[in-house]
């Protein structure tokens, strides 16, 4: 199977739909063409950010944060590796290092991490500071705990929505101590360290969909359309589980990201297994632009066999999307391990 690059055509799903001005179905590729396959690496938890014409990337290792510096996501695996973190013994962030997310903001690099001293209930997210250009490179400072008072109890999977110039954090978190479930919380940034006001729960496992294995929304990350309409995609479900898959809330045009009642939930997931493509339990994405910036691609994880689990068994892989003509994303189905998939566009 060949799947043209900037189109999800797979399987008979139909989503070639012209969208928002955006790359999304180029000419058929001539003999020319490159191309890959999934999975591009092992790993899980990936994180992507484009600065100019290179990426950097990272994800979950455990016990430090390393960094790939590459100008083509598809040869990252190859690409050079840089460990910029390594938590000090001891700390209140010494192990269970999870979910890095690179930003870079007021023309300095922050570094994100989920992170605690070993039982579970001391996860938290930390901050990481770096004034250099690049963040291979230079010195990483630890700005301290990044946490709303309201809901300080226990937090991973910290990313950042920038809209209508201000900030916003959000994240994974839990009501209170006792209880388990993981909903999504969000507040109000005023440093790239520090939260100001209370939190608000944008949204909780309550559809049956996101609670196979255990009640969970996790890993938020943030979609914006050529209009800057802003999307919210979270992983739900257990990641033990083969169920574990996307959701999706879509935050209305003009809308006030702290007013839960401004965000609309998806009832279904817009991205989830595919038994015939050996994509099991995909979750934990991010998004990029090519290197031309013309075509919208989704980084995430999966296991190649049912019931792998939540572990180093599963892998990273990538796969081109649309926009719809009004806007929304179109992820499709994953697709399949092996098939030919044209590389983004200016690899």
């Amino acid at each position: 199977m060949f799947i043209r690059s900037g189109i999800v055509s797979l399987l008979s799903i139909g989503l070639l739909i012209a969208g928002c001005g955006e790359k999304d179905t180029p000419p058929s590729p001539g003999p020319e063409q490159k191309t890959f396959s999934n999975p591009i690496m092992s790993g899980s938890d990936p994180w992507i950010i484009k600065q100019g014409a290179t990426y950097y990337y990272t994800h979950t290792v455990g016990n430090r944060v390393v960094l790939w510096k590459n100008n083509k996501v598809t040869t990252m695996a190859s690409a050079a590796s840089t460990v910029v973190f390594n938590p000090p013994a001891g700390s209140a962030y010494t192990s269970n290092v999870w979910a890095p997310e690179l930003h870079y903001l007021d023309n300095k690099w922050y570094l994100y991490i989920t992170a605690g001293s070993g039982p579970d209930e001391t996860q938290r997210t930390w901050v990481l500071e770096n004034p250099a250009t690049d963040p291979t490179t230079g010195q990483w400072t630890m700005k301290g705990r990044i946490f709303a008072g309201d809901t300080d109890f226990w937090a991973i999977d910290g990313t950042v929505l920038e809209y209508k110039e201000k900030r916003y954090f959000l994240w994974s978190g839990r009501p209170d101590q006792s209880v388990q479930n993981q909903n999504i919380y969000i507040a109000e940034m005023d440093t790239p360290w520090s939260l100001t006001g209370n939190s608000v729960e944008l949204t909780k496992p309550e559809l049956s969909w996101e609670r196979a294995g255990g009640p969970v929304n996790e890993a938020p990350q943030v979609l914006k359309n050529a209009n800057g309409q802003v999307f919210m995609v979270y992983s739900a479900s257990g990641c033990w589980t083969d169920d574990y898959a996307l959701g999706m809330l879509t935050l209305k045009p003009d809308g006030n990201p702290l007013n839960a009642a401004d965000w609309t939930k998806n009832n279904v997931p817009v991205f989830s297994k595919s038994s015939t493509g050996r994509a099991f339990g995909p979750g934990h994405c991010a998004f990029f632009k090519s290197v031309e910036g013309d075509e919208n691609w989704i980084i995430y994880h999966a296991n190649n066999n049912s019931n792998d689990g939540c572990g180093e068994k599963r892998n990273v892989r990538i796969q081109p999307f649309v926009f719809t003509a009004n806007g929304t994303p179109q992820f499709g189905v994953p697709a399949p391990i092996s098939a030919a998939i044209g590389v983004p566009s200016g690899e």
